[in-house]
């Protein structure tokens, strides 16, 4: 986001398609403007560019004037990754994809004993602790008995989710 053409709706745009689409690990950043692109040198040329950049454009910032206001750019980012990775819309998206999903057909799921450690944590971290409770439980259940090959999966996305979560909460400070 925070392209000179983006308009105010590009937020909800945003949430929408990723909804819609299943895409479990969205990875939404801000623009940001590389050295020796050609956007970069647009913006130099139009006196736009603020600082050299770190290459990360998930920490909330830009280095040049976007064309939209740059609190609202910034506002509208925030509320779609907490959108995206609220338990809520999280836990849809990995069910569309879970629906999806067309796993390799010869592909065993061997259990060892760090899959149990992690299935065990993940249900005292996000089946019992966790504000995402009903969610983790009502994604388990759904996979156990209509796409139960794929158990494995849904737990796996429900830790990235928590994961992902974190992170977020993590950058708002």
């Amino acid at each position: 986001m925070g392209f000179d053409n983006d308009p105010l709706s590009i937020f909800d745009t945003q949430i929408r398609f990723i909804q819609k689409s299943g895409v479990v690990t969205a990875m939404v950043g801000i623009l940001i403007a590389l050295p020796r692109t050609q956007l970069y040198e647009r913006l130099k040329k139009e006196q736009r560019l603020l600082k050299e950049t770190s290459g990360n454009n998930t920490d909330f910032s830009t280095n040049f004037i976007p064309r939209m206001d740059y609190d609202l750019l910034m506002s509208g980012y925030k509320k779609v990754l907490g959108t995206l990775y609220s338990p809520k819309h999280y836990y849809a998206r990995v069910r569309t994809f879970l629906r999806e999903y067309i796993p390799p057909q010869k592909k065993l799921f061997h259990f060892r004993c760090n899959y149990i450690a992690a299935f065990i944590r993940s249900v005292i971290v996000l089946g019992i602790i966790g504000k995402e409770r009903f969610q983790y439980w009502r994604l388990l259940l759904w996979t156990m008995f209509t796409r139960p090959r794929l158990f494995p999966q849904a737990v796996t996305l429900s830790i990235y989710g928590f994961h992902f979560r974190k992170v977020f909460e993590k950058r708002l400070g």
